[in-house]
Order: C-alpha cells, then sequence, then structure tokens
C-alpha cells in the first residue's frame, strides 16, 4: 500500500471541488479505501484509535471500516491491532493484469536491466505523488522501495520531476504554490523556488537526473513517455547506486537508449486502448 504518510481523510473529502465531488459520491467507501492505505512500512499494524488519529477519523467511523474490511477479508485483527492481509494484494493484481503491465511495459524494463544492470521503473503522476506501475530490478540493497503501487513525492525522484516538466504552465504554478517538499536526506531539495528551476530545466532537456533526494544510495536518470499528441503521460527511469554511476555517466551511457525505449514503451501503450486510458486518466 502507500508509503506516505496518511492524511486527514475528511479533510481531503471536504478540500474536493464540487465538480470533483458528484452526487453519487460514496463518503463511506473513500473512508474506507483511506483507511487501506494508511497501513505502510512504518506503521503495518495499529489499534483503531491509531487509525482514526492517523487518517482524522472519529472512533466510529474507524471502527466501521475496519469492521467492514476485516469481514471482507482485506484486513485482519491480532491482539487489539489490525493489520492488513493478502487478499489486499489482489485490488493492485487486478489492475496490473487488466493494463497488461506484463506484456506491454515490464518487457522493456527487463531489456534495459539487462543490459545495463540496476533497475528501471514507469510510473504516472497522482496529484503530488507518482505512483510506480511498473518496476524491474537486480539490486538487493535495502532503501526506498521502488515495488509496484508503490507512491513517493514527485518532487525528490527523477520520474516525478519530469512527470512535473510535462504539466501546464497552470497546473505547475498550482503544484508549486501548494507543495511542501519534506527532507527525506539531506540531498532533497526543499526549496519551492529551485525545484520550480529545476522542472522547468528538465523541460528544456527532456531528461531529469537526481541524488540522494529520495533516500541514500539513488541516483536516477528518468525520460518523459508522451502519447501521440505529444502529452507526458508516464515516466521512464533507470537507477543505480549512488558512487557506482552519476548523473553524467547515467546520461552519457544509457540516455539514447532510455529514450529508444520510452519511445517502444509509449507506440506499446497506443496499441492498447484500456492501458491508454488507464494512464491518461
Amino acid at each position: 500500500m502507500s508509503v506516505r504518510g496518511a492524511t486527514n481523510v475528511n479533510d481531503t473529502i471536504t478540500d474536493l471541488k464540487s465538480e470533483e465531488r458528484p452526487a453519487e459520491f460514496v463518503e463511506g467507501l473513500a473512508k474506507g479505501l483511506a483507511v487501506l492505505e494508511s497501513f505502510d512500512a512504518t506503521h503495518p499494524e495499529m489499534t483503531l484509535s491509531e487509525v482514526a488519529h492517523r487518517l482524522g477519523l472519529s472512533p466510529a467511523t474507524a471502527r466501521r471500516s475496519l469492521i467492514t474490511l476485516q469481514t471482507l477479508g482485506y484486513v485482519g485483527l491480532k491482539d487489539k491491532r489490525f493489520h492488513l492481509r493478502p487478499k489486499v494484494m489482489t485490488l493492485s493484481s487486478a489492475f496490473y493484469f487488466s493494463a497488461r503491465i506484463d506484456e506491454v511495459i515490464q518487457p522493456s524494463l527487463r531489456e534495459l536491466v539487462s543490459r545495463f544492470g540496476d533497475a528501471s521503473s514507469v510510473a504516472t503522476l497522482d496529484g503530488d505523488d507518482v505512483i510506480y506501475i511498473a518496476h524491474y530490478s537486480v539490486q538487493r540493497a535495502r532503501r526506498a522501495a521502488a515495488v509496484v503501487g508503490a507512491r513517493y513525492p514527485a518532487c525528490a525522484t527523477s520520474l516525478g520531476r519530469v512527470l512535473l516538466a510535462g504539466l501546464s504552465d497552470e497546473a505547475l504554478d498550482g503544484y508549486i504554490a501548494n507543495v511542501r517538499p519534506q527532507p527525506l536526506t539531506s540531498m532533497t531539495l526543499t526549496d519551492t523556488a529551485k525545484l520550480r528551476e529545476e522542472v522547468l530545466a528538465v523541460r528544456e532537456t527532456g531528461y531529469s537526473t537526481t541524488i540522494d533526494q529520495l533516500d541514500y544510495g539513488i541516483t536516477a536518470l528518468a525520460v518523459p513517455i508522451r502519447d501521440l499528441n505529444g502529452r507526458t503521460i508516464a515516466a521512464l527511469n533507470t537507477s543505480g547506486y549512488t558512487g557506482k554511476v552519476t548523473p553524467k555517466s547515467l546520461v552519457s551511457e544509457r540516455l539514447p537508449e532510455l529514450r529508444e525505449a520510452a519511445s517502444y514503451i509509449a507506440h506499446e501503450i497506443s496499441r492498447y486502448p484500456v492501458l491508454q486510458s488507464i494512464i491518461r486518466s
């Protein structure tokens, strides 16, 4: 599930613009999904009161969601502490297989990794975060996980900066005005003015490089995946261990192949209307 900190779900629902919250909007379902997303690496199990506090819900509301999810098999309970159950994985696997990720995107990632080693991922933008929709790696070090479904602040990843560069001027202005970057490492760029400069530079070069922005030991290079109209719909990266690779070496040794792979993935996506719709939404 999510690796980001949970937010006050009541505030999130309240802040939805009227056009984003139709009459058929089911608030109970929204809160139930927020409960699922509240479990992460630092909160693998929680009491009812901890879930309620983490999401800004009343204990009664949190209890209703947890009991419903427990009855459906998505959440377990032991010693008054709730935890996710394996059935949760069926939600992400449904996306993975219906979008034909393994058939359309994964082969290109495997080819990049077979050529360069290290790791490669594809992600899309969701609000202020990137969500990994495909990943392949031969790396074994313990660091920020780039597993399918993981989400991280867009501003702290090469993938995210490429995706931000693909936004309209108005959307980028809105993002910069509201984002509050957190110092995930001593290298994380938290100055929004400098972040804007970095994103605009990415627009010019067509790629992004980062060093230890998200976690120590990660140096990455990313490029956009564009649809037939030139719109950035996803991003593709290659990453290695800081110290073993540098931004300069990634650009000189991997950029042409990375761009070629992004072009191929874009072509493949265009052949699958369902995947197109999923990524563009």
